[in-house]
C-alpha cells in the first residue's frame, strides 16, 4: 500500500507549523523565565537535532530509496541543524549565528514549502519536520530565549560562510555525484530557486538573495548591539 500523499498546506502541514509557533513561543517564554545554565528544554532539542539524521535515514530505508544521494547530512538545513547543536551545548556565538542565519533564511523556506512527497503518518514525514521544525524552533529560541546577539557585519559573515559551504559540497557532489544544497540542480518542488534562472545563474544569484534576508535578519537586533556596546559579551 502507498504512504498517502503530502497536500502543501494541508491539514497536517498546517497543523505542523502551528505546533512550531505554539512550541518556540513556549520555549522562548520558559527561557526568560528562568535564566541559566542548560537544562531539559536545551536537551530536548538537541536530542531531536541529532535523532533527525538517523530518522531520515530510516525513512529512506523503509522507502527503499536510501542512497548516497538520500544518506548523508549535507544539505544546507543540516548545516544550521547540527550549528544549532554546537550552539546549545557549548554556548558557541558562531554556531548560534549560523543556526539563525541559515536556519531563518533556508530551512523555514523547506518548514512552508516542503520537498515532500509523504504524508503523515509515515516516517519521512516526522523524519523531515523533525529537522525543519526543531531547527527553526532553535534558531528562534537561541536568538529570543538564550539571547544571542548576532555580532556587527553577521550579514556578510554569513555570506561568507554560505560561499564555503557552496564550494564544498559542490565538490562532494562533483565526487560522489549527487545534489546535496541542490547546487548542482533545483529541487523537485516548488521553491524560490525557480523565479531565479536556470543552472548555474541560480546558484549565483541565491548568495544576492541570501545576502538581502541575512541583512532582514539582522535588523532586529541592530538597537540590542548598540544597548550591549559597552558590556562584554555572554556568549564569546
Amino acid at each position: 500500500m502507498p504512504p498517502p500523499v503530502f497536500h502543501l498546506f494541508g491539514t497536517s502541514h498546517l497543523i505542523v507549523l502551528a505546533l512550531t509557533v505554539l512550541i518556540a513561543v513556549a520555549l522562548v517564554w520558559h527561557r526568560r523565565r528562568k535564566p541559566g545554565a542548560f537544562d531539559a528544554a536545551d536537551g530536548a532539542l538537541v536530542i531531536a537535532l541529532l535523532l533527525q539524521w538517523p530518522a531520515s535515514i530510516a525513512a529512506h530505508w523503509q522507502l527503499g530509496d536510501l542512497s548516497i544521494q538520500s544518506g548523508l547530512p549535507l544539505h544546507f538545513c543540516d548545516v544550521a541543524a547540527f550549528a544549532g547543536v554546537a550552539a546549545l551545548m557549548l554556548r558557541h556565538q558562531l554556531a548560534a549565528e549560523i543556526c539563525y542565519f541559515f536556519g531563518l533564511a533556508g530551512t523555514l523556506q523547506g518548514l512552508i514549502t516542503p520537498a515532500l512527497r509523504e504524508d503523515f503518518p509515515h516516517l519521512r514525514f516526522f523524519a523531515f519536520f523533525l529537522l525543519h521544525s526543531t531547527t527553526v524552533i532553535t534558531a528562534i529560541y537561541l536568538m529570543a530565549g538564550w539571547r544571542f546577539t548576532p555580532r556587527p557585519q553577521a550579514p556578510m559573515r554569513m555570506l561568507g560562510w554560505m560561499a564555503v559551504y557552496a564550494a564544498s559540497v559542490g565538490a562532494i557532489n562533483t565526487l560522489l555525484r549527487t545534489n546535496y544544497g541542490w547546487v548542482c540542480e533545483k529541487p523537485p518542488s516548488p521553491s524560490l530557486m525557480d523565479v531565479l534562472g536556470p543552472w548555474p545563474a541560480y546558484v549565483l544569484a541565491l548568495g544576492g538573495v541570501g545576502l538581502v534576508i541575512f541583512t532582514l535578519l539582522d535588523l532586529p537586533f541592530i538597537t540590542r548591539r548598540k544597548l550591549d556596546l559597552s558590556l562584554p559579551s555572554k556568549h564569546d
